[in-house]
This record gives C-alpha cells, structure tokens and sequence, in this order.
C-alpha cells in the first residue's frame, strides 16, 4: 500500500485520485508520519439503495408476522386468565 504526506497528497490530490481509480490500490495519507486517513477506490453499485445488497440473502422459514410463541407461553397471558 502505498502512502504520503497530507502536504504531498494537497499538491497532488487530482493525480492521486486517478491512481486510486486507475489502479485500485489504496494510499494511506500521513500526518506527522501518523496515518489519518485512507484513500480507496469506490464501488461501482448500480443499485439504487444500499439494502438492495442484501437481496437474496434472506430465506423465510415461516409465517413471518405470526408469534413465535403461543399465546399461553406469554407472561401477560397467564396474568390475565387467573
């Protein structure tokens, strides 16, 4: 991974994000020798919403607006029926 000095990174930010997009490999930015921040490339998503991501991933079991459990399981239940 590639990385420079904040100074460097203002003078030459255009070209750097080129590289980035370019290459795909990411520049760390320097501070005073610290890391503050890290410069990757953005994902290409057609998407339009990020929760579209998870389409797919999900598979129903069951009646999914039905309770889980019984209605005489519920502490409430057993209150109201004494």
């Amino acid at each position: 991974m590639k990385s420079l000095p904040a100074a460097e990174f203002k003078a030459k930010c255009l070209a750097v994000l080129a590289h980035v997009d370019r290459t795909g490999e990411p520049v760390t930015i320097l501070k005073r020798g610290r890391p503050v921040a890290r410069l990757i490339a953005a994902t290409s998503s057609r998407r339009r919403h990020p929760q579209d991501d998870l389409t797919g991933t999900v598979e129903i079991l069951g009646e999914i607006d039905g309770p889980v459990l019984p209605p005489a399981a519920w502490h409430a239940e057993r209150k109201r029926r004494r």
